[in-house]
């Protein structure tokens, strides 16, 4: 049975764009109340040759739609340029967010398209739509999510897997 590229992509997204922006208002309270600045937490990087937090943000959000737009048989839509800021990636993420919320799940299925093509840094890939999505977009978008989350908890920033997947409770430690 094919997956539902739709049920498989947009929601998942989604969810997880909206668990990016609790992580980016961590790291907004952090940088108010700390010696840190806010450049300081977005060019944070957990080795010297690894992209900085602000950029692993981007990635993210940019990923959910060279995700789901092409899995919809559309092109990735030109969505503005912001800020490099804490104000500017949460505009980034809400773009993101309402970009995909917007496409027609009968768009998924009706794609005529059998492969997609995307840029793997310097390699061209060609994929087949499911595998596009369930083995390169959607890893990339949770590897760069990832990325985000371990470079704040790297700077002290107050989070926990809770906030990462909005799922998890734990009592306080006393």
């Amino acid at each position: 049975m094919p997956t539902d590229l739709y049920r498989a992509s947009v929601p998942v997204f989604v969810r997880y764009l909206q668990r990016l922006l609790t992580i980016l208002e961590a790291a907004q309270a952090h940088a108010e109340g700390t010696a840190s600045t806010e450049q300081e937490l977005l060019g944070a990087r957990l080795a010297t040759d690894m992209l900085p937090f602000g950029v692993q943000v981007e990635i993210a959000a940019n990923f959910a739609l060279r995700a789901c737009y092409p899995l919809a048989g559309l092109g990735v839509p030109d969505y503005g340029t912001f800020p490099a800021t804490f104000a500017g990636l949460r505009s980034r993420v809400v773009r993101a967010e309402a970009l995909i919320t917007a496409l027609d799940p009968q768009r998924f299925a009706q794609s005529r398209e059998e492969a997609i093509e995307d840029r793997a840094g310097e390699r061209l890939l060609l994929l087949g739509r499911e595998e596009f999505l369930l083995e390169y977009a959607l890893p990339n978008f949770f590897f760069h999510l990832t990325s985000a989350y371990a470079i704040l908890r790297h700077c002290g920033v107050a989070l926990g897997k809770g906030d990462f997947d909005g799922y998890h409770r734990y009592a306080v430690a006393p």
